[in-house]
């Protein structure tokens, strides 16, 4: 029971920060830049096991820590991709302190999720070297960030105003990231590009669903569940299972042979959440199913990355470190 009454905190402040927090620390190279990681797994335990006050004060001591290891990282590499992951840790660090406050959830899930949307930003205006570009594109894309924690900040005061604004914010995103990102000119690189091709494509038209949906929402319709987990499941974990070949092995220090098997789990988590939204209201079943599915999915996609893994193994025996850098 403690699962599905904390299922937010559990999946965006206890996994998805853990897991952005042991991609910082693998960056950094710091030792003390693992402490955030460990304080937000920990958090995520104490959770399921009904402490909430320690849980929720091991998140906020979690999302301190990455604002450090941001500050430290915008310190040796000045540009806007450093300085955007930093306000995305300083978001997680808000929507903490607001979940320990019991704040309203609506106004905590805005500045989580605008944390991960701008974790992801950020991490594909490095991939793309988009900071060496000046003019228009960059100017959109702050333009963008600040919209959408403005939007964030707004839904504290005036719930639709700043509802409204946050969609239009991730819908510009899904827009500057389909015309300025990578990804569309790679379709034609067969094996692991292709793959992260259409992997991000596919995300980036689930922010798009979202974005429409946190307007419609403001507007008074009922889709609350499109909203979040368009976003949620949709663009987040699509951007996992779209960056997951290339960090991975950088993470583990294992490297992973690429095979069409990675694109089960990408087909069934875009599918199970077509099945999830489509599904008649009083079909509950269905819905259930999707969102089983959606679970399922992220299970295959572990299972792929180690059959991958074992696969490079017996190819071309053990490897000490992996060729990917990780962005930091």
């Amino acid at each position: 029971m403690a699962a599905m009454a904390s299922h937010a905190t559990l999946m965006i402040a206890g996994f998805l920060g853990t897991v952005i927090a042991v991609e910082r620390a693998v960056a950094v190279r710091v030792g003390a830049a693992w402490i955030p990681p460990i304080a937000s797994a920990l958090g995520a335990l104490a959770l399921l096991a009904g402490f909430d006050i320690a849980a929720h004060a091991l998140l906020v001591v979690s999302a301190v820590g990455l604002a450090a290891v941001q500050v430290l990282v915008a310190r040796r590499e000045r540009g806007a991709p450093a300085f955007v992951m930093g306000v995305a840790a300083a978001a997680w660090l808000v929507g903490d302190v607001l979940a320990a406050m019991a704040r309203d959830p609506a106004l905590v899930h805005a500045w989580w999720f605008a944390f991960l949307v701008l974790t992801v930003a950020g991490e594909r205006l490095e991939l793309t070297r988009l900071q060496r570009r000046r003019g228009a594109p960059l100017m959109a894309f702050h333009a963008i960030v600040v919209l959408l924690l403005v939007g964030a900040a707004l839904i504290s005061v005036a719930p639709d105003a700043g509802t409204f604004a946050y969609g239009v914010a991730l819908l510009a995103l899904a827009g500057w990231l389909a015309r300025c990102d990578v990804a569309p000119r790679t379709l034609r690189i067969a094996g692991l590009g292709r793959y992260m091709a259409l992997a991000l494509m596919a995300a980036y038209a689930w922010l798009a669903v979202a974005g429409v949906a946190w307007c419609a929402l403001a507007l008074g319709a009922p889709v609350r569940d499109v909203a979040l987990h368009a976003l949620g499941i949709g663009f987040v974990l699509g951007m996992v299972l779209a960056h997951g070949p290339m960090i991975a092995p950088a993470i583990l220090r294992a490297k992973i042979a690429f095979g069409p098997w990675l694109y089960v789990p990408l087909v069934a988590l875009h599918a199970t959440l077509v099945v999830r939204f489509a599904a008649p209201r009083a079909e509950g079943a269905w819905r259930t199913f999707g969102a089983g599915g959606n679970a399922a999915a992220l299970a295959l996609f572990v299972a792929a990355m180690m059959m991958g893994a074992a696969r490079h193994h017996r190819s071309h025996g053990p490897t000490a470190d992996a060729s990917v850098r990780v962005p930091r």
